[in-house]
């Protein structure tokens, strides 16, 4: 992104956190900060921690909704839809060598949402499956994080074929980045083309049309790469680098300024470029965990 908009929206967040921050200290007992972790109708909760994170993007465009952190990733939900608008998570190679948690494969509501949210039911006979954003195997480092992953706020109706082939494969990629970089930064969600999208279930849970991930690593040299992927919502059968692109084309497509807390240069350079075979590794067999 370049660097004039860059320091517009800066701008933007920071009169976000000041207004919030008023209303925060003078404001009474009615406002999100009973949960400094949640930010509540668009406007920011003024937790510099969640806010300074490499992984947390920036909504260009429409209300953020609900911004919630969990231990193991962070969301934005978007109670309308009743689907996350993106998760946001670190990865770590440690994590991936803890201890291993088995699957809970316990879908049930976010407890930190209040309001309309999708429940279990919604999916059951539905013909889609509940496609999780951050992987329950990126979580299994306890049993909190376990737990959270089945949240139904990290699901969204996925085509089955999608969800145990490509984006299973990319899940496997991505775990496989953390351990060669130590650390990966991803962030994903899914992708409304349409007004009136298809719903599934009694409370109307909105199907994609398609799914976003985007990744950061910081290399050896201390440079950082960066690259974007949309998959359609149904089976994609092509190799991984099909459905790749640069995090500067996968922006203009979402309204989103990723990875927007990086320092402006650094930024620049890794979101204008994506190297899938040297920085990325991606290749035609599937990956083993």
């Amino acid at each position: 992104m370049d660097k004039q908009k860059k320091t517009s929206i800066i701008i933007l967040v920071v009169l976000a956190l000041l207004g919030t921050a008023y209303h925060f200290v003078w404001g009474g007992s009615e406002s999100a900060s009973d949960n400094p972790a949640i930010l509540s109708d668009g406007e920011w909760v003024p937790d510099k921690e969640l806010m300074s994170r490499l992984e947390i993007p920036y909504r260009l465009e429409d209300n953020e909704g609900t911004v919630i952190e969990h231990m193991g990733y962070a969301l934005s939900y978007n109670s309308e839809y009743r689907v996350p608008n993106w998760v946001a998570y670190e990865l770590l190679a440690t994590e991936l060598e803890t201890g291993f948690r088995s699957r809970e494969d316990r879908f049930e509501p976010d407890p930190l949402i209040k309001g309309r949210q999708a429940y279990d039911r919604d999916y059951v006979g539905s013909g889609y499956d509940r496609g999780h954003m951050a992987p329950a195997a990126d979580m299994r480092w306890s049993s909190q994080t376990m737990k959270e992953s089945f949240y139904l706020s990290n699901v969204c109706p996925q085509n089955h074929n999608l969800n145990s082939g490509a984006w299973n494969d990319l899940e496997k990629q991505v775990r496989y980045e953390a351990r060669y970089y130590k650390r990966v930064w991803v962030v994903c969600g899914p992708i409304f083309e349409y007004n009136n999208p298809k719903h599934i279930g009694q409370n109307h849970v909105m199907v994609p049309d398609s799914f976003f991930k985007a990744l950061l690593a910081r290399r050896k040299d201390g440079t950082y790469a960066a690259i974007g992927f949309i998959f359609p919502n149904k089976a994609c059968v092509r190799n991984l680098t099909h459905y790749t692109m640069t995090v500067d084309e996968l922006e203009a497509k979402l309204g989103m300024d990723l990875f927007f807390n990086l320092e402006t240069k650094a930024q620049d350079k890794a979101e204008a470029v994506m190297d899938p075979y040297g920085d990325w590794r991606i290749r035609d067999e599937v990956l083993r965990d």
